[in-house]
Formats: C-alpha cells, sequence, structure tokens
C-alpha cells in the first residue's frame, strides 16, 4: 500500500520544492502587496481601509486608476517597450537567421552565439551607465559628429531622453529575443527550405511563408521577455531618463517612500496588465512545444 501510494503520487513529491518555493518567493509577496495596497495614508501613518461591506478596499486601486499620471506612465512605457521590442525582434531575427541558415559549423555558431552573450555577464546596471560618457554632450558621439563637422553643436537629445532609453532596452534586453528565436530556428527541418527553394520561392518568400510561421513560438516568448521585463524596468529611466520621462515602474518607484499602499496598488495593477498580455499572447501561438 505504501510503496503504491509513492509510486501514484510520485510526480506530486518530486514537484512539491518548486511548489513550496514558488508560494513563499512569489505567491505569498503578492499576497503582502495585496494586503497592503488596501491601505491609506493618514498623516504620514499607514492605516487599513479594508471593509467589505462597502468594498472601500477598492479605493485604493479606483484612485490610482483614475490618476492622470498613470495614464501618462503607461503610455509612455508602452511606447517605449513597442520601439525596443521592433528594434529586438528584427535584431533578433537577424542574427538567428544567420546563425542557423547561413553558419554552416556547429562549433562556429556556439562560438558566435556565446559572443552574442558574453557582454551579458555584466550587471545590467554597469550597461546602462556605460551609456553615459558614450551619449553625453561631451561624449564619444558627440564629439565625433562635430569633429566630421555634421553638426555645429553637440546634440542634446542623445541623452537624458527617451532616445537613450529605447537604446538602453535594446542593449539589455535584445539578448532575450535572440536566444529563443534562435532556439526556434534551429528545429525547423533545413528540408522545407529546400523544398520552397526548389519551387521557385524566392528568398523573402521563403523567410515570410516558412522560416517566420515555424518561429513564431520563439518570437512569442522573446516578445513575453522583452515587453515584461521593459515594463517593470525603472533603472534605465532613472539613469537615462534623467526625469524627462517614465514608465509605470518609475511611477511606483517614486510612490515607496511616502504612499507605499499606492505603489502597492500600481504593481497590482501592472502585474495584472502584464499577465493579460501573457494570457493574450498564449492565446494565439501556442509556445508549450518550446518549453
Amino acid at each position: 500500500m505504501g510503496k503504491s501510494f509513492f509510486k501514484k503520487y510520485a510526480p506530486y513529491f518530486q514537484a512539491l520544492p518548486l511548489w513550496l518555493v514558488m508560494i513563499v518567493f512569489m505567491l505569498v509577496p503578492i499576497i503582502v502587496i495585496v494586503f497592503y495596497s488596501t491601505y491609506r495614508v493618514e498623516n504620514y501613518v499607514i492605516a487599513s481601509d479594508f471593509r467589505l461591506d462597502d468594498l472601500g478596499f477598492l479605493k485604493q486601486y479606483w484612485t490610482t486608476i483614475s490618476n492622470g499620471s498613470t495614464w501618462v506612465a503607461y503610455w509612455t512605457g508602452i511606447k517605449l517597450t513597442f520601439f525596443a521590442w521592433v528594434i529586438s525582434l528584427v535584431i533578433g531575427l537577424m542574427v538567428s537567421y544567420y546563425l542557423v541558415f547561413d553558419v554552416a559549423k556547429l562549433s562556429t555558431k556556439i562560438g558566435l552565439f556565446l559572443i552574442c552573450v558574453i557582454p551579458f555577464w555584466t550587471s545590467g546596471v554597469i550597461r546602462t551607465l556605460a551609456w553615459l560618457p558614450f551619449f553625453g554632450i561631451d561624449g564619444i558621439v558627440n564629439r565625433f559628429l562635430v569633429w566630421l563637422g555634421i553638426v555645429d553643436a553637440p546634440l542634446e537629445f542623445l541623452l537624458y531622453s527617451e532616445f537613450t532609453v529605447v537604446v538602453s532596452y535594446v542593449h539589455i534586453y535584445s539578448l532575450f529575443m535572440v536566444a529563443p528565436i534562435f532556439n526556434t530556428m534551429a528545429r525547423i527541418n533545413p528540408s522545407l527550405i529546400e523544398a520552397a527553394i526548389e519551387y521557385g520561392a524566392s528568398g523573402w518568400q521563403t523567410f515570410r511563408h516558412v522560416v517566420l510561421p515555424l518561429s513564431m513560438p520563439g518570437i512569442v516568448i522573446g516578445t513575453i521577455f522583452v515587453v515584461t521585463l521593459a515594463m517593470g524596468d525603472f533603472t534605465s529611466i532613472k539613469i537615462l531618463g534623467g526625469g524627462q520621462t517614465g514608465n509605470p515602474a518609475y511611477l511606483m518607484v517614486n510612490f515607496i517612500p511616502l504612499q507605499y499602499p499606492t505603489a502597492a496598488a500600481q504593481g497590482i495593477i501592472l502585474l495584472v496588465v502584464l499577465l493579460l498580455f501573457v494570457a493574450g499572447l498564449t492565446r494565439i501561438v501556442d509556445i508549450r512545444k518550446q518549453l
């Protein structure tokens, strides 16, 4: 009886450590944040506002959603994330296609892929700070442009602007697009490419009708990584945005010192938005085969 019991429920016991980790380090913190999001701040003191009789605990969420700064932050965050996603997607497709279909030797493929990975061994904060001397008023780019005579004065938009934030996002998160697309393209049967070419398809037609559809699971996985990481980023916004732009995560950080319940509500709203986004993508493309 004992052996049959453990044999029957062996998969559950094997998954138990993972479930415990997820409950302790993911579910419990979310519950705590939801709990604090129902509080209010009065005279710099956090007080409970949890009342089931009149749904008073939802007041913080309604106040947060109806706040104009929230909508501005989400619009800015979506805009920055969209541009970063488009550029990362193009880079991911180009790099992955080259590594999979243009490089013949496996050792060369691995070597080139490792070259793509090496910069990501450095901290993201360090890589973000590295753009300051590069795009600064007296930075490398401006000095070079002035030296060539292309501009008469340094370009101010190169630093502390949305442009710099997008560049930083692409720099930091592009690998999260390259890796899953590369993994998906590597599974494409080369005979499909050969068949398309034999039937007269051009290179673009082969890519559009064969490679791209079969790469969609990898594109979706990369999209999930890039979008969720960019929407939840505040380091690049703070360092390279210079207070001239923002996103939901940066707005949340600004509320933390004195308005922690509002910051908690902002965090839960952002989590729900991203979960809905991920759920929508997974309904369009089945990514379970790639996981």
